[in-house]
């Protein structure tokens, strides 16, 4: 049974190896020293106030993780999270495990009492672009420019 709950520190080594799998092997970006990660993960766990980080665990074993962060929104007025990660390994993909982490992220933003929750994901990227309109999400009217 898929348990979903907040990380805790002992995760931490075993979330810092997933989250290395999703930002090299999912999103193809350069590996971080492994110490960066451990380092943002335990920043994220000592202060709730800045968000929080949900994993999937079944049988002490680490399926994927939400990461939310908390901001404010001046035209609301009110704290606003956004979903910056949303990760499944790919083995455990279509068993409801996204859906799960989505729905603590929604239940996180209802019970602290946060304006809305946001996201984004890469335009190609129609499996998630799916999952979250079956999710309820809406496309938004912003535009949404880096640098």
């Amino acid at each position: 049974m898929v348990v979903i709950r907040c990380a805790v520190e002992k995760d931490v080594e075993r979330l810092a190896t997933l989250m290395k799998e999703y930002i090299v092997d999912f999103y193809h970006q350069p590996e971080p020293p492994r110490k960066e990660i451990v380092s943002h993960l335990e920043l994220l766990l000592a202060d709730s106030s800045k968000g929080v980080q949900y994993v999937a665990e079944e049988q002490n074993r680490l399926l994927g993780f939400a990461t939310i962060y908390v901001t404010f929104s001046t035209l609301k007025l009110k704290r606003t999270a956004i979903l910056n990660d949303l990760y499944v390994l790919p083995m455990n993909r279509g068993n409801k495990v996204g859906e799960k982490l989505f729905q603590a992220c929604e239940t996180y933003v209802k019970e602290n009492d946060l304006v809305g929750l946001s996201w984004e994901t890469a335009v190609d990227n129609e499996v998630a672009q799916n999952f979250y309109e079956k999710m309820g999400g809406e496309k938004s009217r912003w535009l949404h420019y880096e640098k």
